[in-house]
């Protein structure tokens, strides 16, 4: 994903609430949200180019969520495998704090940048593989927004998210929170960020939404995590020019009634 935002509130009936756009060019093929025939415990949307996803969840109460980090700075060796296996490999693995913490020591290297988080009912983990870090953090609790540098670094499209989460009650949850995803104006020049693309690409891409013939907005996907380890997934899906292709809602019960570590 290239934009998320999300409430973390541990000890509270629902721990977590997230939403997130991603953008990526029309032409590449993906599945959209549904269960993964080769884990049918799993659930999300699916590059079926590389074989991996932006956002997914398995059921027992685990969801893992990624964006990239651009910086054209950000070296990465040439056979770098794809980033969105990472979130495949959150919600496969056994231990998911050992497994993040041998990523942290220097296994992320192996990728381009990028940021990953890895929630359960009571944990919530932030991975992030920078140009001069790399760092594994238990977030906070509150209202956190990511884009494509690091967690809440200071965007226009990152702070009005945010802004709009933190202020949206639990009886205008997604849907305040989805209005700010959906807007698709760009910020002002002297508030853009300079990630090395050019002042054009970069006031395209600082919509929250972007609408583009090749290249923007494919999804807006968004989902709750309870105590019980429950969750409930929604994809709204787009095509060129911000066609609207469809909407599916998923949920994974945590049959066993007991919530991951």
């Amino acid at each position: 994903m290239c934009l998320i935002s999300f409430a973390w509130q541990p000890g509270t009936p629902t721990p977590l609430r997230l939403m997130g756009n991603r953008d990526e060019f029309h032409v590449r093929p993906t599945a959209p949200l549904a269960h993964w025939q080769d884990h049918p415990d799993i659930a999300g949307g699916r590059d079926l180019e590389a074989g991996g996803s932006w956002l997914a969840a398995r059921q027992g109460g685990i969801v893992a969520a990624l964006t990239n980090v651009r910086d054209p700075l950000l070296y990465a060796p040439l056979d770098s495998p794809s980033r969105g296996e990472l979130v495949a490999n959150a919600l496969a693995c056994e231990d998911i704090a050992a497994w993040l913490s041998r990523l942290s020591q220097g296994e992320a290297l192996r990728y381009a940048g990028f940021n990953l988080l890895v929630a359960t009912p009571q944990r919530l983990w932030h991975l992030h593989r920078g140009r001069d870090r790399l760092v594994l953090n238990e977030v906070a609790p509150g209202v956190h927004a990511i884009s494509n540098a690091d967690l809440n670094s200071p965007w226009p499209k990152l702070l009005n998210v945010r802004r709009a989460h933190a202020q949206a009650s639990l009886e205008e949850w997604p849907s305040a929170v989805k209005d700010a995803m959906h807007n698709s104006q760009e910020a002002a020049t002297e508030a853009l960020p300079d990630t090395g693309v050019g002042l054009t690409l970069e006031r395209q891409l600082s919509a929250a939404f972007i609408i583009g013939e090749h290249y923007g907005t494919r999804a807006t996907s968004w989902l709750t995590l309870d105590a019980k380890g429950d969750i409930k997934m929604t994809e709204q899906r787009f095509g060129p020019l911000g066609h609207f292709e469809g909407e599916t809602t998923l949920a994974l019960p945590n049959d066993s009634n007991e919530t991951s570590l």
